[in-house]
């Protein structure tokens, strides 16, 4: 009776916790980031991206841009994401930097570029999967500072992987090496 009793107070607690099936853009820690650097969100312009290179992806965020920042060298771009990993207990055959099943667990990221669309600054915000928040680390997040493309971020070479999270590595590093390329791609074409 006593495990029934609790095994109904754990789903009862589950049921209750908000689950966010949309990405905060404007969220509290880039808030303050961007606040550090005089720059806030309200000043930030949604990007209207309509090149091919773009539209082949489909993206789980959102760039925006400062035109402020591109004329003063200082944050000009913003990219605000969703990485989508695996629940517990495994993932697709695909692996992890290609599982996009939307049941799947998720966290949600941003970057700041430079006018040369170089990483300036990383964080994850809203962790919402069980395993693998060690990705959230500021220590382990300050190798992809300084990242531009054509550069290609691989996993064991030149980002660290990390025991217990070896899904959330893999699929954080996919998704930043692939919007690092999108928005340099779009800065050296110009289509800004």
């Amino acid at each position: 009776m006593r495990s029934i009793i609790i095994i109904l107070g754990v789903l009862l607690l589950s049921a209750n916790t908000p689950v966010q099936d949309h990405i905060e853009y404007d969220n509290r820690m880039l808030e303050k980031t961007l606040k550090k650097a005089d720059l806030p969100f309200e000043q930030w312009k949604e990007l209207e991206i309509n090149s091919p290179a773009v539209q082949e992806h489909e993206l789980r965020g959102k760039f925006f841009t400062n035109p402020d920042g591109v004329q003063a060298g200082e944050y000009a771009y913003l990219y605000v994401g969703r990485v989508f990993s695996c629940r517990a207990g495994g993932c697709s055959a695909a692996g992890p930097a290609d599982n996009e099943d939307i049941s799947g667990e998720y966290f949600d990221y941003f970057m700041l570029f430079d006018a040369q669309a170089t990483i300036q600054e990383i964080r994850v915000f809203n962790y919402q999967a069980t395993h693998g928040h060690e990705v959230s680390a500021r220590g382990w997040l300050k190798q992809f500072i300084g990242h531009r493309s054509p550069e290609k971020l691989e996993v064991e070479k030149n980002i660290d992987a990390i025991s217990g999270a070896t899904i959330s590595v893999y699929a954080l590093t996919h998704d930043v090496d692939l919007m690092t390329e999108l928005l340099g791609g779009l800065v050296e074409k110009s289509e800004i």
